[in-house]
């Protein structure tokens, strides 16, 4: 009986799940000059002083006590001085951590640290240039019940001050590099100021690099042109990684909001053998971000630490979310079914039959036949039904067939609606006449009507013995109670029921009775 409930303590200890976690804590400086310091952190100028410092200690270890991970890297740390600082006062309010490692470049100003409780037992700077202000990444290994598991802590350039694709691809060759020698299973996390799927939209002025990304192209976060799945990571044979931002659903991804432009420059990057039931695994949908309610003010935006008319207030935690995931030694207990998005093509009709994408699909020859500022409204043939693109259409041309990636909907007042799509190719100019209607017997949303005669009374439009309710987007633009119009061009919108949605003077004409 004994050796049977030693048996049992030892599988419980040993099936143990731990959580990793990564937190940008937003430039946690010391109070002794060392020359290197950004000039709003030269001790006691700018208000940073002792006080200063310590409310931003307590406001950090207050994150990290409550993320309450096993390892937890961070970026933005000065020195290994300010470092232990932090490590005493994690303690002090009972949520210590005994092991602990940091960058050390001289010419850096900040550096790259980790938290452990599980033994340390290597640590290295990987170099990355010996240019000035250029970070190093952190490699540690840490042994986790006999068992070695490595972590790459990472900050890569930011896009700020010409920071190009170009100064991003340095890091991930230098990591990639490093990457042929580990054999054990390995974690890459930390701010990469790249976004998971920085290859579908990286920025004019930054690229570059021919649209190659460091995140993507080098990390092989990407395969044949599409965001690796667990599918492709699990059977591919390649050497592939996998962003575990794609656990989540659209809307939930992101850990950065700069002035209302939410991002993902924060990761957690893992390889297949996080999958195949061998050592260590990746749990399950246990990817998420730290987001308690009192890391935001009253409009939404996060608490980062104010520095205000050139002085610290002494107020606000860090402008990152941290993010994190658990890991075991039980094999993973997904499903790796064939991703849809990228291997099957799928229709508008199909977008009608689900109401939230986990995972981006494509859409096949989809002709934008009406367009209005930055919506539109594309069908793939002229017996299929149309949807309406909310934003994401700037680059789209009406009249044009394109092949999309669609990688968000969503119903506003019941109106089905895209929300996020990029440009997979632009194919050929189409006539768009047969896609439109003059029927309004069986109308669905995201038809457009083209070319009806009838009278606008009560805010409804009446033709041919029938009726339906019209808006006018521009309010001035309201005809008088009882014309009659000549609608060149509609969409059926929805809100509380079917309606005919008016966008522009242009888009209709009064007739003379």
């Amino acid at each position: 009986m004994k050796v049977l409930i030693c048996l049992c303590l030892s599988s419980l200890l040993f099936s143990k799940p731990f959580k990793v976690a990564s937190y940008n804590v937003e430039n946690l400086f010391d109070t002794i000059n060392n020359g290197m310091e950004y000039k709003e952190y030269i001790p006691y100028t700018h208000q940073w002083n002792s006080k200063n410092k310590e409310i931003k200690l307590n406001h950090i270890a207050e994150v990290i006590c409550d993320i309450d991970a096993d390892i937890i890297g961070l970026q933005e740390v000065e020195n290994k001085n300010i470092l232990k600082q932090l490590v005493r006062r994690l303690k002090e309010v009972g949520c210590g951590y005994k092991y602990f490692a940091i960058t050390d470049k001289k010419s850096s100003t900040i550096q790259i640290a980790l938290l452990s409780r599980f033994k340390i037992i290597d640590t290295r700077d990987i170099m990355v240039s010996c240019a000035l202000r250029v970070r190093n990444i952190l490699e540690v290994t840490v042994l986790i019940e006999n068992m070695p598991l490595t972590l790459f802590i990472n900050h890569w350039k930011s896009k700020a001050y010409n920071g190009v694709e170009s100064k991003r691809i340095i890091y991930a060759e230098a990591l990639k590099n490093r990457l042929k020698y580990i054999k054990n299973e390995y974690i890459i996390l930390g701010d990469f100021n790249s976004n998971y799927d920085e290859y579908l939209h990286i920025e004019k002025k930054l690229n570059d690099t021919k649209g190659k990304t460091g995140i993507n192209n080098i990390l092989n976060t990407t395969y044949e042109n599409y965001l690796v799945d667990k599918f492709t990571l699990r059977y591919s044979g390649k050497k592939l990684h996998y962003n575990l931002w794609q656990e989540l659903n659209f809307e939930k991804r992101w850990s950065h909001n700069f002035y209302g432009k939410k991002s993902t420059l924060d990761a957690i990057i893992v390889s297949y053998q996080m999958f195949d039931g061998q050592r260590i695994d990746y749990i399950k949908d246990s990817f998420h971000v730290f987001n308690p309610s009192y890391l935001f003010n009253k409009k939404g935006y996060i608490k980062r630490w104010m520095y205000k008319n050139g002085k610290h207030l002494g107020k606000g935690y860090s402008d990152h979310l941290a993010i994190y995931a658990f890991f075991d030694k039980r094999p993973y207990r997904g499903k790796f079914n064939k991703i849809e998005h990228s291997l099957l093509i799928r229709t508008i009709d199909d977008l009608y039959k689900v109401e939230i994408l986990k995972n981006s699909l494509v859409l096949k020859k989809c002709v934008v036949i009406f367009k209005r500022g930055h919506h539109a409204v594309i069908k793939q043939n002229k017996n299929t039904r149309g949807i309406y693109l909310y934003g994401g259409g700037d680059t789209l041309k009406e009249g044009y067939s394109y092949d999309l990636m669609v990688q968000n909907i969503k119903e506003y007042h019941g109106l089905k609606e895209v929300t996020q799509l990029y440009t997979i190719k632009k194919l050929t100019k189409v006539s768009k006449l047969s896609f439109y209607t003059k029927n309004l017997n069986k109308l669905q949303q995201n038809e457009i009507i083209f070319n009806i005669k009838g009278v606008y009374k009560n805010h409804f439009f009446y033709s041919n013995g029938k009726k339906i309710a019209i808006y006018f987007k521009k309010r001035k633009s309201t005809p008088k109670n009882g014309s009659y119009l000549k609608i060149k061009y509609g969409h059926i919108g929805y809100y509380k029921g079917l309606q005919l949605v008016i966008y522009s003077k242009k888009d209709f004409e009064i007739l003379e009775k």
